[in-house]
């Protein structure tokens, strides 16, 4: 029941294809059908550009903008894209970016962590913390990042599309087992 709530909502916010070809800036990304289509190679791409984008640029208004764009030359689902970015939010930033200075360290750069969460915890403003990515903390955040989010994104991939092979089988099934039933009723 709460899955179908949330359905219903997101079909109502979310904005109609003939909305977007309405709009200057995204008409000719709405025209492109094949980005909207729900496939088995878009669907994969959308959700590794999307992972991949929302991972490393984990700027949020960013991310989504970041990921339709990266979706055209890729051929990605955009919607697919936009919705994985949703994956690094304030709960999750914290901890891929713990991990990414982490993985950075272990690379051979120097980024101290407890630093790191000192910011975070005290609510450090802007300035403190373009202070600590100037040090030597940036290259290990972004080579972590870079890491995490191309693992991830390989991952996403691989995993999107054996569920979509799953689920179109599983339809299949249905499908051919279904005229079956209605057949054996009919007897």
């Amino acid at each position: 029941m709460q899955q179908n709530k949330i359905v219903t909502w997101l079909h109502r916010v979310m904005p109609k294809r003939e909305e977007l070809e309405a709009n200057r800036f995204v008409a000719p990304f709405a025209r492109r059908h094949e980005l909207w289509r729900f496939t088995r190679r878009s669907v994969p791409r959308g959700v590794a550009v999307g992972l991949l984008v929302g991972i490393f640029a984990l700027i949020p208004g960013i991310q989504i903008i970041g990921a339709a764009l990266m979706c055209v030359p890729c051929r990605g689902n955009i919607p697919i894209s936009a919705a994985m970015t949703f994956l690094s939010n304030p709960a999750t930033t914290p901890l891929i970016l713990a991990a990414s200075i982490y993985l950075g360290n272990q690379l051979g750069f120097h980024a101290d962590v407890t630093t790191f969460y000192g910011l975070y915890e005290h609510g450090a403003g802007l300035r403190q913390w373009a202070h600590w990515l100037v040090s030597d903390a940036a290259p290990a955040l972004v080579i972590g990042l870079f890491i995490i989010s191309t693992v991830t994104a390989a991952v996403g991939y691989l995993v999107s599309s054996f569920v979509w092979r799953w689920w179109i089988g599983h339809k299949r099934r249905t499908r051919q087992e279904r005229p079956n039933v209605i057949a054996e009723t009919a007897e």
